[in-house]
Parts: C-alpha cells; structure tokens; sequence
C-alpha cells in the first residue's frame, strides 16, 4: 500500500533519516516510537506530504487514502456544531443529500417525471452510501471518545483545544481512510476514551501507524513496532511488550558480536605493530591491514534506559494526617460534583485519582490544595508542605531564564553541581543545562517543571497530568523519580502503566460521592472486573405492574441453578474473609518491629503465601461458577 525507500530527510547537518525503507501493508498496525527529536512527526509529515524527502521516495498505491491527526488541529474553530464538523467526513453524502433537498423543493411547485427519476437516482445513491444511518454512525463515535448526546449540538469554538481534538479525531475515524496516522491521540483522551479508540482501532479495516508515548495503548492497540533510531527505521512484529522483550535479545546479540570484533581488531592491531617493522612478516601485514579497512564497522549497544537515584530532602516529614476531607460539596450552578463526601490522606499514601474527564478529577486536585471554595471541611495536617504540578506551570516557567537559573530559583540550596545532576536525571547534558526557557520544546518544559517540582522539598505534591508531551524514556525516569520518593503525593493520569508503577492507592469519583481502593492500579481493574461480573449475575430483576388479568403460575427455578447461587454465595463469603486476613497479615507484616521476631515473621510471611494462593484458586473457582450460571 506504502512504500518508503531509502528516505533520506536532513535538519541541517543533522539526518533525521539516512536511507531508511520501510513497507506498510494494508490493515497494519504500528506503532512508531523513539526518544523526542528522533523525527517521528517529521516521518509522518513526510508521508503526508507536508514536508520532501532530500533523498529516496515515499510511493503509494492508487487507492491509498491519508488521515492525519496532528497537534495542528487543536487551533481549528468554527461556529458550526461539533456533530456538523463530524458529518463533514461524508461529503459525498451530504452533497446528495443537498441535492435530495433541492429536488424536492422543484417538486412542490413541479411535479415532472424527470424530477421524480432524478429523486429516485439520489436516493439510491444516497442509500449505497448509507446516508440513513450516518448521523447515527456520528452520535455513537463522539459518544464513545467521551462527548455528551447533549453537547453535540454545541459549536466546536465553545470547546478547549483538547476537545477540539477530539471531534477531528471522531471525523477522521468517521471518513475511514486506507492509512490513519495518530501523532499523540491520547494526551487528549481520558482513560475510558483511551479504551474505547483501543477497542475501536483493532476492528479497524485500514492501517494505521500511532506515534505515542503510553504502552498500554500501544500493547492493546498494535500489532508492529517501528523504532526510530541512529536515522533508521527498525521494526518489530509485536506489540510494544514483545518489542521490548525482542529488543532486549537483539541487543544482546549485538553487544557480543561487538565486543568479538573489538577483540578481533585488537588481536588483528597487536599483530600489525609487532611484525610491520619484519620484511618477512609484511605481506601478512598489508593482508591484515586491508581487512580492518574493509571490515563493516558494529555499533556499540546505545543504553536508553537511563537509571536515576534521586535524593529528596525535606527538612520536616509530615504528619500522620495530611489531609482530611469531611462532609465536602462542590458544584458549578446545576452541576453537582461532590456530595457530601469524605477522604483521608495519610503519610506515605501514593494516590492515583482517575476516571472520566469531567467526573471532577482537576477539581479535586484544587479542593486538596485548598484552592477551591467548598461546602464542608478541608484540614491540612501538621508539617504539611505542598508542591502543585500541572500544566499551567510550565506557563509559570521564566521563558528568559535558563534552566539552570529557573531550578536555582526553586529556593532548595542546591549547588550548581548538584542541580546539574538533577538537570541530567531528566536528560539534559553538560551545556544544554544553559539553553532558555523559550527555546525548549513542550516535552522539555514539561520536564524542566517536573524537576523544578521534584526538588521543591515539598512533602506532599499534587501532579496533574505530569507525563503529558513526556517520552517513554522521560516518563521511567518519573516512575523512578516518585517510587524513590518517601513523602506522600496524588496524581492525575491516564498512563496506565505510570499510575500502576507508583500507585498504592486508587482514589475515583462516582455518584458524587470519592471513593478509594487500597492496592495498586492492576488490582483495582481486577477487583472492578469482579464487581461487574458479580452485578451481571444479581443483576435486579425489574418489578412488573400487575393487571386484573389473572397472572400464569410462576416458573420454578432450575434446582442446578439455585445450587449453584448458593455455592457463588459460600464461594464470595470465603473469598471477604481470606481478603481480611490477607489485608491484617499484610499490616502487620508492614509494622516497624515485625522483623524483630525472625520466626514469628517468617511463619507470618508463609501463612501469608499460602492464603493469597487460596485466594487464586477461589477466584478461579468462582469465574467457573460464574460461567456455569451464565450457560
């Protein structure tokens, strides 16, 4: 379908691309991933034509159609509403619709049989192209990428940039073109959106080629990876975890072919130096000499995964409480956010607070912080020192300051050299550290506020979105950075893998009310499976008004059915139990003097085990019992 051959795309001196190939068959699904400034958007630009390759061709089959969903569209605005601008995916459509309606109108004053033919030909051609069902077809995607059926009568202009998005995102899946091209789709999704598009993209006809930093998204969405490096094209069949495992092997591969020829060369060098003097020896040392020139060069492995150790400061640790919610209500006119609602945040929580945007996460956020008007109580505990990430703070940044001189005027005390190591965490090397503020990349303030945030010898903080505009390289640097973090924080973010790495709390709103869960992200999705399939089983059964007429005697229940009710009940009272124990063990396991009786612990530590695997087998035995009802 699409062909890149030897593409050659020069920034100066500096190649992007050095005769990289690359081959996009129909219904492919690849993601494109590098480190930022690797030239992933320019590759797709190139591919759509809005920049030349210096060198080589990018060729395309006849039929091949191009949608492209870029940063570009978060300035577009129009009166029109958002279901219009979606609708303008089928063009072909509306003009016969258009045309439809013109005809008619002729037809009130002209009832001619040359107009009713010419009806009768629009309306077949208008069905062919399933006019009927195509606004339908629109509600049910701006549905699913997070719009209200309310708000689809609402002009784009009313909406921010990342819900502008959103509706070019709708109109692109809309027009269905043989390649789609997303260039970060979800820094502008909320996670049920994000699952929807991964839902939506594997049933997807074209292909499609995804350039972002999140590898859940990823993993569920594609079934190839292209890495962009050393202005290459390197691809992988897989997706991002195989990608990471393969790569692993290749790399291995390749440092010990590496490290073989830097032995060979050694060997072939010692051999020259000896014997070049000899004129017995020097046919054999012109041979060796002409070898080395001609020999293919092996790249050393790049290592990319860079490691951090961070060392926070704080002068005062927190208390216990470090903020307590009560009674807490917040609405904006007739929309109600909280009712009612408490929460507690202790010393060492690590909250991640998710869900639909919308549901009041950023609002939360304020509430803590203490920003935000509220009916109810808001007490900050004892030694409690806050720092506050968002978005807007990379607006707070002096854009005439260099980065060095902005952390310096953080107020830590940090020396230069110090600073400089904190600067080299988030990957700026020796002389970048002086680049201004204003010349930094949205990625690179982003990163530069994070450290600034990091270094703040705050106890608590409160991240929004920190990994928004962050390479996959950046965002383990951040996972790094707070998991070494012994303060306590919450943090909105709808990077699955970041929240579930540094995570041991989930906190959601849902009915006006906060709730929490105690454990990490990837057991909170499996506890909310269960729940929902515990739902789909006691499921109420809806009340039936009764009539006069005499109702039919009531069906009896299947005896194997209601055997196994009772069972599910038996099976879930075992299932809160064991969970109690394990919660009670687990605490007691966590206390500070649990280590100071080596058995007792031990014997705990073992009891626990073997619990947590009863609790395996139950849960697998209830998923049986489950099915067989459902049978």
């Amino acid at each position: 379908m699409l062909s890149i051959n030897n593409l050659s795309y020069f920034l100066g001196d500096r190649a992007l691309y050095s005769n990289a190939s690359l081959h996009i068959k129909p219904k492919d699904k690849i993601g494109l991933i590098g480190l930022n400034g690797t030239g992933k958007s320019t590759l797709l630009r190139l591919i759509n034509n809005e920049y030349q390759a210096d060198e080589g061709e990018i060729q395309k089959s006849k039929e091949c159609t191009i949608g492209f969903l870029n940063q570009d569209l978060l300035s577009y605005q129009t009166d029109d509403s958002i279901l219009s601008v979606a609708m303008q995916a089928f063009a072909d459509a509306l003009e016969i619709q258009k045309k439809m309606d013109e005809t008619l109108h002729k037809m009130e004053v002209n009832y001619e049989d040359k107009l009713v033919d010419q009806l009768t030909k629009l309306q077949e051609r208008f069905e062919a192209l399933e006019g009927y069902t195509l606004q339908s077809k629109a509600e049910e995607i701006l549905e699913g990428i997070g719009f209200n059926t309310k708000d689809l009568q609402r002009p784009l202009r009313e909406f921010s940039g990342g819900w502008r998005m959103r509706v070019m995102l709708a109109k692109l899946l809309l027009e269905k073109p043989s390649l789609l091209m997303l260039d970060e789709p979800t820094n502008h999704l909320d996670l049920p959106s994000i699952q929807w598009i991964e839902n939506y993209l594997k049933t997807y006809e074209g292909a499609v080629i995804i350039v972002s930093h999140d590898r859940e998204f990823l993993n569920n969405s594609v079934t190839s990876i292209v890495e962009v490096t050393g202005a290459q094209l390197h691809q992988y069949s897989g997706n991002y975890q195989f990608y990471l495992e393969e790569k692993e092997l290749r790399n291995e591969l390749q440092k010990n072919a590496f490290e073989n020829q830097q032995q060979k060369i050694k060997q072939t060098e010692q051999f020259i130096n000896r014997f070049k003097a000899k004129a017995t020896k020097a046919r054999q040392v012109q041979s060796r000499v002409k070898s080395l020139e001609r020999m293919d060069k092996i790249d050393d492995v790049l290592e990319e995964n860079a490691t951090v150790n961070f060392k926070f400061n704080f002068q005062q640790q927190s208390g216990r409480n470090v903020i307590t919610l009560e009674d807490v209500s917040k609405s904006y006119g007739d929309l109600n956010i909280l009712s009612n609602s408490r929460g507690l945040i202790e010393r060492g929580d690590k909250i991640a607070l998710i869900g639909a945007n919308g549901k009041g996460k950023s609002t939360m956020l304020r509430i803590i912080a203490g920003s935000e008007p509220i009916g109810g109580k808001r007490e900050m505990g004892h030694n409690v020192n806050m720092g506050f990430y968002a978005q807007h703070q990379l607006e707070s940044l002096g854009v005439n300051n260099e980065m060095l001189e902005e952390l310096k005027q953080a107020g830590t005390g940090k020396t230069e050299q110090e600073l400089r190591s904190v600067l080299g965490c988030f990957l700026f090397r020796e002389d970048e550290v002086f680049k201004k503020i204003k010349v930094l990349s949205g990625g690179e303030k982003s990163r530069v506020a994070l450290a600034k945030t990091l270094i703040s010898e705050a106890n608590f903080l409160l991240l929004d979105e920190p990994t928004n505009h962050l390479d996959m390289q950046s965002v383990n640097i951040l996972i790094q950075a707070l998991q070494q973090y012994e303060g306590t924080f919450i943090v909105v973010s709808h990077d699955r893998h970041f929240v579930n790495q540094i995570a041991n709390k989930v906190w959601w709103i849902e009915d006006q009310e906060l709730k929490e869960y105690p454990g990490t992200y990837e057991e909170f999705n499996w506890w909310k499976g269960q729940q929902e399939a515990k739902n789909i089983v006691q499921a109420p059964v809806k009340k039936v008004k009764t009539s006069n007429k005499k109702s039919k005697p009531k069906t009896k229940e299947n005896p194997e059915i209601k055997l196994l009710k009772k069972q599910l009940t038996e099976i879930e009272s075992e299932i809160t139990v064991n969970e109690s124990i394990v919660a009670e063990l687990e605490a007691s396991l966590n206390e500070p003097d649990a280590f100071k009786d080596e058995d007792a612990f031990y014997k705990k530590s073992e009891q626990l085990g073997q619990i947590k695997k009863k609790l395996g087998d139950l849960t697998i035995k209830w998923e049986e019992v489950i099915e067989q009802i459902e049978t």
